[in-house]
């Protein structure tokens, strides 16, 4: 299973976002909803083998973690705003300390960024970290950061965290997310090159 963790630094922590305004009102919401559509689509069908979290810190009830599943995920369409309505409905789900289905293969649960860590190995994506292209493996899981830097606390935790890159330009999240499994398709399946 391939797993991309976004951390929404200002994403609103309930559904009670406009999905006409969800760069301003929803705490660029818009950018998780691009990186829920870089990890899950293909061009007519869905990548099966991958989950996306969203790590949700913004107000009024931090932190809250939704999962995408590819494998079970139901009514997403490749626009923002499909990902932005299931995003609001799992808000409006009730919020346990377990993952719980909002949608089919939408899940939400309270708890942020260091449950995760304990749960995956993770790499960060990184433009200062070792390039994907000469590494012999490359890890299951990846953490990215939205339109922000990593806060203070969130950088104490990452410390030792491995970091790999795609590039030495810094990219937007969606696009980081892109490459990466480019990349994993390209050595998934050698020979279709």
């Amino acid at each position: 299973m391939k797993r991309f963790i976004i951390v929404g630094h200002k994403a609103s922590t309930s559904g009670d976002f406009s999905l006409n305004d969800m760069p301003g009102g929803a705490g660029r919401m818009d950018v998780l909803c691009r990186c829920v559509n870089s990890s899950l689509f293909l061009s007519h069908d869905l990548r099966r083998d991958v989950e996306c979290y969203l790590v949700l810190q913004g107000e009024p009830d931090p932190p809250k973690t939704i999962l995408f599943s590819g494998e079970r995920v139901r009514y997403l369409n490749p626009d923002e705003r499909s990902a932005g309505s299931l995003i609001k409905k799992a808000l409006a789900a009730t919020c346990r300390d377990e993952f719980s289905e909002s949608t089919k293969g939408v899940y939400v649960r309270r708890g942020g960024l260091d449950r995760l860590l304990s749960e995956f190995q993770v790499a960060l994506l990184d433009e200062n970290g070792e390039d994907i292209r000469t590494m012999a493996e490359l890890p299951d899981a990846y953490l990215l950061s939205d339109h922000m830097n990593f806060a203070e606390e969130e950088e104490a935790l990452i410390q030792d965290v491995q970091k790999v890159s795609v590039g030495p330009k810094i990219l937007h999240a969606d696009h980081t997310i892109t490459i990466m499994l480019n990349e994993m398709d390209r050595r998934e399946n050698p020979s279709e090159l």
